[in-house]
């Protein structure tokens, strides 16, 4: 379950307009980043997120399903985001 469990959690919560997570530090891989990613698009009237990923497994794959996927937020104006990764490698980012 993991991130992308918490993520379903959270996709139920369609009033959230600010939400802060710091999930640093608990081995959250790319299904779980995009997972969680999909799951926060739901949430219709988010308009401020700060999201702490920093040291995880994302890589890549999970950067780019998680930006991917909070382009969807359509209400997004204030987005904090911390990615920092030991593996990472950007592209198009």
């Amino acid at each position: 379950m993991g991130a992308s469990g918490l993520g379903s959690a959270l996709a139920n919560c369609i009033n959230l307009s600010n939400l802060t997570l710091n999930l640093y530090w608990n081995k959250i891989g790319a299904m779980g980043a995009s997972g969680l990613g999909s799951a926060l698009a739901n949430c219709i009237n988010l308009s401020n997120l700060t999201l702490n990923l920093y040291r995880n497994q994302i890589g890549e794959m999970g950067a780019s399903g998680l930006g991917s996927a909070l382009e969807n937020c359509i209400n997004l104006s204030n987005l904090t985001l911390e990615l920092r990764q030991k593996q990472f490698i950007c592209f198009g980012l």
